[in-house]
This record gives structure tokens, C-alpha cells and sequence, in this order.
């Protein structure tokens, strides 16, 4: 889809090519950026946004800036504030959005720089992809997930993501859709950017936060939908070759949402298509999500409904 007409940067809403980060920034030379991504979901019949887990997104962001010892943390209501501006600036209307908050170091100087500090926003429509409606492939990756004593998953910093991105652009040129990474113990950690769950003999079962993944929101979201729906889940270790027995997989993440995994290492999962249970959560996700449900309102923040966010200019 095309650009949109804004972005935030340095506390203004400019028009999208201009928000740009120097060359010299300890952002663009070491990585140091953390972030968000979250979406805004469009309700048609209430004619309004809602972003998903704002809350709990930006409580996480200020603790990744904590972590990565900036000298400044940018508080997370204020970045929720001018997300919702962003959105309105932009007119988003009729199709989900897919936002990305970043705060960085915007000083030139070594790795060793915590500030200044700023803060970027961007938000694009992005409609529901195929991959998340009809389900993907997945290899075993030979990248191993970075351990926790040496770049930690919790904490969402950018220089995190190349660990994974060598291991979509090797599933890609091996004509798989994504990876499955495992640990420096030989067991399953997470995808590349999302998480993993296997569903045999009825239970679920998801590698548990200790095998170096994220402490993931939609992860987090899922967990306390399937006890709802009475579906028993573990948290713990994964075999790589316990994954092969699944009787049905998918992954879940912002971007990922709900996907159903429908062959690992060319081997089908299942009967090679979306199983029962990953399609009860799948539509309950979606439904909660974009408010067609009246369940958990707290996980909804609305955009438009009594909200004084102003345009652009």
C-alpha cells in the first residue's frame, strides 16, 4: 500500500519522507533503538479504531529504555497520546494499522551513548495477510536464538532482530515462509519474530520464557484466551523432534497474530491445514481484537470515539 502522508519525530507530526534519523546517530551506527509494534484494528459497524493492548505495549517500552540505560525515558502515556494524533493525522479509516514506536539515541558518538533520546512513530494501513488466514511453512533454522546472557529477547531493541532476520532470509531462499529457532540447549525457542505453540492430544504446549524468547504480549493474549475457552496449555521445555508429532501448530505476534504452521521441514503437521483448535482461537483472537466481541474491553484502547486528537495542518 502506499505511504501514508505522516510520521511523528522529535515532537512533531512532519510529512512521512521527512522523518529521518542522522547517519551518525548511535540509532543508525549500533542498533540502539528500542520499539514497539503494535496494531490498531478497525470496527466497521462502530466506526472506530482500537488499539490492541496499548497499555501493556508501552509499559514494556519504557522498560526496554530502562534497560538499555537511556537518559531519558520517554513515558509511555505520551507516546500513546501522539500515536492516536499519528492516526488521526492520517485519516485512517476502513483497514487495520499496523505502528511502529521507536525511541533511540539520536547523539553522534560511540556505542557507549545513552542520549539524547527521541522518539519516532509511524503507522500504515496493513489488511490481515494471507499467511495469517491460510497458514504458513516453517523450517528448522541452523541459527541459533541469541541466549539471554548475551543479547536478551526481553527486552525489544532493534539490534535484537538481525539474529532473527538470518533466519527468515534463509527459510526464504530454502522456499519456506519463516523459521523455527532453537536454543543454545538444542531446544525450540521461538520463530524469528514470533512465537511458537504445538497443540498435541488436545494440549497445548509453548516453549516456557526461559528458553530465550520474548515475553510476548500476543503470547500473553493467548494463553489466557485458550483458558477460557477450557483448553488445557504447559509452558515448558519443546524437543525439535516433539515438534514434528504435533497434531496441530501456528504461531502468534503483532504481525503474526494467529497463523496456523501447516508443515515443518517439508513434513505436514497434522492433516497439513489449520487444525480445530487453531481456528477457535484464531477467530476469538480476531473478534477480540477488533472489538466485534464484548470481551475484554480493557485489552481496547478506541482512537476516535471521544478522543480531541487533532489533525495535521
Amino acid at each position: 500500500m502506499a505511504n501514508p502522508k505522516y510520521a511523528f519525530i522529535r515532537g512533531e507530526i512532519v510529512p512521512y519522507d521527512d522523518a529521518t534519523v542522522h547517519v551518525a546517530s548511535g540509532a543508525f551506527k549500533f542498533g540502539t533503538a528500542v520499539f514497539e509494534g503494535l496494531r490498531g484494528y478497525w470496527n466497521e459497524d462502530q466506526q472506530d479504531m482500537y488499539l490492541f493492548r496499548m497499555d501493556e505495549h508501552m509499559q514494556r517500552l519504557e522498560q526496554s529504555q530502562m534497560f538499555m540505560r537511556y537518559e531519558e525515558i520517554i513515558a509511555g502515556g505520551y507516546v500513546a497520546e501522539k500515536t492516536k494524533e499519528l492516526i488521526h493525522a492520517n485519516g485512517f479509516r476502513g483497514n487495520n494499522v499496523h505502528i511502529m514506536t521507536t525511541t533511540y539515541v539520536s547523539g553522534a558518538g560511540g556505542p557507549g551513548m545513552c542520549g539524547p533520546i527521541d522518539l519516532t512513530i509511524t503507522a500504515m494501513e496493513r489488511p490481515r495477510s494471507a499467511n495469517v488466514l491460510e497458514g504458513v511453512t516453517a523450517q528448522v533454522s541452523s541459527w541459533m536464538r541469541i541466549p539471554d546472557n548475551a543479547m536478551p529477547m526481553r527486552v525489544k531493541c532493534n539490534a535484537n532482530y538481525h539474529n532473527g532476520r538470518l533466519a527468515t532470509v534463509q527459510a526464504s531462499a530454502d522456499g519456506y515462509v519463516t523459521a523455527i529457532m532453537l536454543n543454545s540447549r538444542g531446544k525450540v525457542s521461538e520463530g524469528p519474530g514470533q512465537c511458537f505453540f504445538m497443540v498435541r492430544n488436545g494440549k497445548v504446549i509453548t516453549p516456557s520464557t526461559s528458553n530465550d524468547l520474548l515475553e510476548s504480549i500476543t503470547r500473553d493474549t493467548v494463553l489466557e484466551l485458550l483458558a477460557e475457552m477450557g483448553i488445557e496449555t504447559v509452558e515448558r521445555d519443546v524437543d525439535r523432534s516433539e515438534i514434528m508429532m504435533a497434531d496441530e501448530a501456528f504461531f502468534c505476534g503483532t504481525a503474526w497474530e494467529v497463523a496456523p504452521i501447516l508443515g515443518i521441514d517439508k513434513v505436514a503437521i497434522g492433516s497439513g491445514s489449520k487444525g480445530p483448535i487453531t481456528s477457535r482461537l484464531q477467530k476469538l483472537y480476531f473478534d477480540i481484537c477488533d472489538g466485534s466481541s464484548g470481551q475484554h474491553t480493557e485489552w481496547r484502547m478506541p482512537v476516535y470515539a471521544g478522543s480531541n486528537a487533532k489533525a495535521a495542518e
